[in-house]
């Protein structure tokens, strides 16, 4: 947790509470790292850009809160992407953060797939996106090689991936929890929407003591027992008051990350860190446009000027719209 600071120990929890955060946190007593995140102008401006229907919207909150739970571990300057791929109404989501701050994200949705499962009622963010794959992709730059882990989908949401994803790639016992809510308003004002989150890791100085269960070869003899471990206490009553959570609480305006992790684990003693702020922002310019328009051959650019002489181009996360001329996209090279 280089660059954070605990806070005062033995001082009462903050009851201000504070939004677009993240708090890390330690429980010395349960060998329980974590973090927590609030999200609420910012969650906000990041739907603000599309006409998202409120199902959708509770999806592209969840990838959100999971993306910066995630990203915000990065102790470099980098990218982390998580993008799921799936059959479900809601097809396709990315979340996009930059470390140490900044989040966008967007979503791509079949309307008469929506409507009829809104019809099922199986509108819930794990019913929404289906079977697939999840993809988490850290990367630190154009002078080192990508990171990429892929886990499945299985119709159980992103908190069940994620859970996944720790068990096979990192072999680090974790728990995640997602909320995410809209605030209606009184009077005809426009709704709000908030998210939270909390992710807890076991990490004992003694990794023995975190050992997990083999996982199954695919093709063991019928029969066989599957390989069991007997988990540590310490990470039994973690997990355990990790599952004591309701949403309602990742979520309230009036609770604070300080006071949330302190109702968690105060019978054992937490130390939380100074929370960092969080910015819906977009990393688009017209220079990197230009740059992927580059990337074309002269024939698939020519292919792209519209009948004004034009060629328009949309970021998908912000909505904004770039222009360019026919000279431009061509680099003079305008003749049939």
């Amino acid at each position: 947790m280089s660059g954070e600071t605990a806070r005062g120990a033995g001082r009462p929890a903050a009851e201000a509470a504070q939004d677009d955060i993240v708090t890390a946190f330690q429980v010395d007593a349960l060998d329980l790292r974590g973090r927590t995140v609030r999200l609420g102008s910012t969650l906000d401006q990041v739907l603000a850009h599309h006409n998202y229907p409120p199902a959708v919207k509770r999806v592209v909150g969840e990838a959100v809160t999971l993306a910066v739970l995630l990203g915000s571990s990065l102790k470099f300057e980098g990218r982390f992407i998580l993008q799921t791929q799936t059959d479900g109404p809601v097809d396709m989501v990315v979340a996009d953060f930059v470390s140490p701050d900044k989040i966008r994200a967007y979503a791509r949705y079949d309307v008469a797939a929506l409507a009829e499962a809104e019809t099922r009622n199986a509108t819930s963010p794990a019913a929404l996106l289906g079977r697939g794959h999840l993809a988490m992709t850290i990367d630190q730059g154009i002078s080192t090689n990508r990171y990429q882990g892929v886990v499945v989908l299985d119709g159980s949401g992103l908190e069940a991936a994620a859970h996944e994803y720790f068990m096979q790639s990192e072999q680090i016992p974790t728990r995640v929890r997602l909320a995410v809510g809209e605030e209606v308003k009184a009077g005809g004002a426009a709704s709000s929407w908030r998210a939270g989150g909390l992710l807890a890791q076991f990490l004992p100085q003694d990794a023995s003591r975190a050992r997990m269960a083999d996982l199954s070869p695919g093709d063991a003899p019928e029969g066989t027992a599957a390989h069991a471990v007997d988990e540590d206490d310490a990470w039994v009553e973690a997990r355990s008051l990790v599952g004591t959570l309701e949403d309602v609480e990742l979520i309230d305006r009036d609770l604070s990350s300080e006071r949330l992790l302190f109702r968690l684990f105060h019978e054992r003693g937490v130390r939380v860190f100074d929370p960092r702020p969080m910015a819906a922002h977009c990393s688009c310019s017209r220079e990197k446009v230009s740059g992927v328009l580059a990337s074309f051959s002269t024939d698939e650019r020519r292919e792209m000027i519209q009948d004004d002489g034009k060629v328009t181009v949309t970021c998908e996360f912000c909505g904004r719209t770039y222009k360019f001329a026919a000279e431009e996209v061509l680099g003079g090279q305008t003749d049939s």
